[in-house]
């Protein structure tokens, strides 16, 4: 069984040990993976996505990681390969081809960061490029932001990029144009719509007809079926809402994201606060995990505690600590000369390959969570 949940003054003893362990690790990391842009451990080191796909949607989660850190620690070598890190993906905006939906994760976390701690116009501009690449995306007629770039995808929005809206309404804030925060809140009431079920769980592809925007269902997507509930789909619309509630005050968001909360909060206590990777799915051949959902899930609570009652802030307050203290003990690697924190990542449920394994995003939540309970984190979205 997993531990008493941690009193307050507790729970922040217990993080600062944790971030003491954090930044030993990342720091080793951090040298090793020196101008590299980190993806999934191989053989306990990181493939390098700068020199595989520069398109990639997480290469900006591991320059996420270095500017929480910085800020944190003040060691400024974390933030000097974040910039080494923004600047390979200046590539992936001048070629243009190869970005879609996450342009967020992948900017946000790199030249809109680097912009907001350092005021540098370059990475302004960067952040403001991919915003409009975003936006660029908006089917006018289905009101929903295009996903993925295949011909099979061209009327397809996913749960996903409810995390990438943040990049919108910072561009709405930077700019003084509304138009940026009007196309995410319509993406944003489209999904709502589409994809969040009346339980509170929520499928990962609404599919629509690209010329005339009419919905035609759900697609399973990187669930079980259609019908389940994918774990990692639950955390991206759970903190996703909950973030266009912080930026747009608008209470179906807030109520979406607790609604959401509601569904898994109770899949995670069935498990001791360890996350499977489909909450509504069988498992004839064992238990699948998807530690990256935890621990994303984690962070969503964080960020709806700041917007409820004191009780209801408490309870999921508490279900983030459960959820970490949970990773510490069972999924932590604290060895400096392999690379990644999170084990137990899972990319999919049907998929073989990236199963169980260390994911870069994985660590973006896990250190952003801890540094959430210690009131040290930025806030990058």
């Amino acid at each position: 069984m997993a531990n008493e949940v941690l009193a307050l003054d507790q729970s922040t003893e217990w993080a600062n040990t944790v971030l003491t362990k954090i930044d030993q690790k990342m720091q080793a990391v951090n040298q090793r993976n020196w101008d590299k842009i980190p993806y999934i451990v191989d053989h306990g080191q990181y493939v390098d996505m700068a020199q595989k796909s520069i398109y990639w949607w997480t290469n900006g989660f591991f320059a996420g990681s270095l500017w929480q850190l910085q800020q944190a620690t003040g060691n400024e070598t974390y933030a000097q390969n974040a910039q080494k890190i923004e600047a390979h993906l200046k590539r992936a905006l001048s070629g243009f081809t190869g970005l879609h939906h996450d342009v967020g994760f992948m900017y946000l976390h790199t030249a809109v960061a680097d912009y907001r701690l350092t005021q540098r116009k370059e990475s302004r501009i960067s952040g403001l490029h991919a915003a409009n690449l975003l936006a660029g995306r908006f089917n006018v007629n289905g009101q929903f932001i295009r996903s993925w770039n295949t011909p099979e995808s061209m009327g397809w929005a996913i749960v996903d990029s409810l995390m990438n809206l943040p990049l919108l309404y910072w561009a709405t804030n930077e700019t003084g144009d509304p138009r940026f925060q009007e196309i995410a809140i319509r993406h944003a009431d489209r999904l709502l719509e589409c994809l969040v079920r009346a339980d509170g769980s929520v499928g990962h592809i609404a599919a629509f007809d690209p010329a005339t925007g009419a919905f035609q269902g759900i697609v399973a997507g990187q669930g079980f079926d259609e019908k389940s509930a994918w774990a990692r789909g639950q955390a991206w619309a759970l903190y996703g809402y909950a973030l266009s509630y912080r930026h747009t005050q608008q209470e179906r968001y807030l109520t979406a994201a607790k609604n959401i909360a509601a569904f898994v909060i109770p899949k995670l206590q069935e498990e001791d606060y360890l996350s499977l990777v489909d909450y509504r799915a069988p498992y004839p051949n064992g238990k699948k995990y998807d530690a990256s959902a935890g621990v994303c899930i984690a962070c969503g609570l964080l960020e709806l505690a700041n917007w409820v009652t004191t009780a209801k802030a408490e309870a999921y307050q508490n279900a983030a600590v459960r959820i970490l203290q949970a990773t510490v003990d069972q999924w932590c690697d604290w060895d400096t000369q392999a690379d990644g924190i999170v084990r137990m990542s899972s990319q999919s449920y049907h998929q073989q390959a990236e199963t169980h394994v260390k994911l870069v995003y994985a660590d973006y939540f896990f250190i952003e969570g801890i540094l959430r309970l210690l009131g040290k984190d930025f806030m990058i979205w």
